[in-house]
């Protein structure tokens, strides 16, 4: 058995648990009282972050351990879990590289981070150029279309 002992929390004003219209969400991740201020040392001279959290609001039953349309969208194919990013995964783990904004103690300031209010954050590594893809990105057309509306700002 693998225990993770969560090291923060997401705070943010996003509630809802809808796919699209991340762009305008900034987060602050606070960690917990026992990570002492300095752990966050540095890593404002990075422009993005990779948060590593858990999708703690996803039910049992929602876990998808075989193929699903993606967002259940029946123009999309039937892909496996593990070849698209959705939250009903066996593990609940998310993973998004994150623009960092500031940092203030024991809190790091971040823009684009699909996390809801309350999410806990398992981990958080500086993104660094040289673990970025070393060759061209590939992916299928229905990715793209998928992800049109995911960063969207809502118009107000």
């Amino acid at each position: 058995m693998i225990v993770i002992e969560p090291i923060g929390q997401v705070r943010n004003a996003r509630k809802d648990l809808s796919d699209d219209d991340w762009g305008a969400v900034t987060s602050r991740i606070e960690l917990l009282p026992s990570f002492a201020e300095d752990c966050l040392l540095g890593l404002e001279e990075f422009s993005h972050a990779e948060v590593l959290f858990h999708f703690d609001r996803v039910q049992d039953a929602a876990i998808v351990r075989g193929a699903r349309h993606p967002r259940g969208n029946k123009s999309w194919p039937l892909v496996g879990i593990f070849a698209q990013r959705g939250k009903d995964r066996p593990n609940r783990l998310g993973s998004t590289i994150a623009e960092i904004i500031g940092r203030e103690g024991r809190s790091l300031l971040l823009r684009g981070l699909d996390a809801v209010d309350g999410t806990p954050v398992l981990d958080i590594k500086p993104v660094m150029a040289e673990f970025l893809p070393r060759s061209a990105l590939r992916q299928p057309a229905w990715s793209h279309e998928l992800m049109r509306e995911y960063w969207e700002v809502p118009k107000r």
